[in-house]
């Protein structure tokens, strides 16, 4: 996948992380809701005006906007989710359970 396409995927993920819509996004940005479409898309990229703007309101370095590889392995996260296990009370731990089960479903 070539950089721009890594470049829109990344801001879609912070948009959703965020939970902000494209229209949202766009207001903040001072860009028409079109141009955050193309740019997740990676169909066109945009000024390092508008990257310093995003990084902004994500709350993060613009060095983070070109983070593509920030992903934790399926180790990373089996060790987080027992952690989480481990130190969660027992009357939580019979909810995690059943949601877990019920995803993995």
């Amino acid at each position: 996948m070539n950089e721009q396409k890594l470049f829109g995927k990344r801001i879609k993920e912070l948009r959703k992380q965020r939970n902000l819509t494209q229209e949202e996004l766009s207001e903040k940005l001072g860009v028409f809701q079109k141009q955050i479409g193309n740019i997740e898309t990676g169909t066109t990229f945009t000024t390092m005006a508008n990257i310093v703007k995003l990084a902004r309101i994500f709350n993060v370095d613009v060095k983070d906007l070109f983070e593509f590889n920030h992903q934790k392995s399926r180790e990373d996260i089996i060790n987080e989710i027992s952690e989480i296990i481990i130190n969660t009370p027992d009357e939580k731990l019979k909810t995690i359970y059943r949601v877990i089960k019920d995803i993995a479903r």
